[in-house]
């Protein structure tokens, strides 16, 4: 079975200076990835590759993502092909409301799949459970988005985006952060289902522990714009214990 997302050799810059360096990752219908390393290794620029963010030019390699090469495709026609990316600082946007959103991008994907729109009232019932399901007040399905929202609340409302949109593959850009510990679990929780789900789920993260909630079937460590070493979640255990430190000659493995 061939991967769902391919990433090959991927050579990025932004401005002239290199990010990227022969960057591979393959991650399969289902799979739960997670990516760490030190800040400013490229994690976050391979998420945003991933979605094809402007500022970022591919110099080299290939993003393949369902078997069609995405290198020359726009944000939003990788977007309804089913990518999903939730930011690292989601960014309040006034006048325009997490319904509003939410209903432009079903009705993207439902004429891409060529499917019925949802009855705005119903929509509207099926919004408020999801952000309800998160632990939030369904005032914030009209309110705007992120609008006076805090850090953990802007992460959920990520969360509850991915829920509905049902991605392919959906990238958390280190979702763990400004969470307490009952979030934290509640979030982990929520990355599990998507999995279970048959969606492929890659997670930026800083930190091991969302890792006690989410079972990862593959952890990669990034080194200045390379992932240097995969494995399984005691890799995670072994940066937590020792920091990177020992990453002195790294290996892919």
């Amino acid at each position: 079975m061939p991967a769902v997302l391919e990433i090959k050799n991927l050579d990025v810059s932004v401005e002239g200076r290199k990010i990227l360096q022969k960057a591979n990752l393959d991650v399969y219908d289902g799979e739960a990835h997670v990516i760490m390393g030190p800040n400013g290794s490229g994690k976050s620029t391979l998420a945003f590759c991933i979605l094809g963010h402007p500022a970022y030019k591919v110099e080299g390699g290939e993003i393949i993502f369902k078997g069609s090469v995405l290198n020359d495709l726009k944000t939003d026609e990788r977007a309804r092909l089913g990518i999903f990316l939730g930011f690292q600082n989601p960014l309040a946007l006034e006048g325009v409301s997490f319904f509003s959103l939410m209903q432009a991008a079903r009705e993207a994907q439902n004429a891409k799949r060529k499917a019925q729109n949802m009855d705005i009232f119903e929509l509207h019932n099926e919004l408020g459970e999801k952000v309800s399901s998160l632990g939030l007040d369904k005032d914030f399905v009209m309110r705007g988005l992120n609008d006076g929202a805090s850090g953990g609340e802007r992460k959920k409302l990520e969360m509850a985006q991915a829920k509905t949109l049902k991605p392919r593959l959906a990238i958390f850009d280190e979702i763990d952060t400004g969470l307490d510990v009952d979030a934290l679990k509640k979030m982990g929780e929520e990355i599990s289902e998507l999995k279970k789900s048959g969606v492929s789920v890659i997670l930026i993260t800083h930190y091991q522990r969302i890792l006690n909630y989410v079972r990862p079937d593959k952890v990669h460590i990034m080194v200045d714009g390379s992932i240097v070493q995969s494995g399984g979640a005691e890799l995670a255990e072994k940066i937590n214990e020792s920091g990177y430190s020992y990453l002195k000659c790294p290996v892919q493995t």
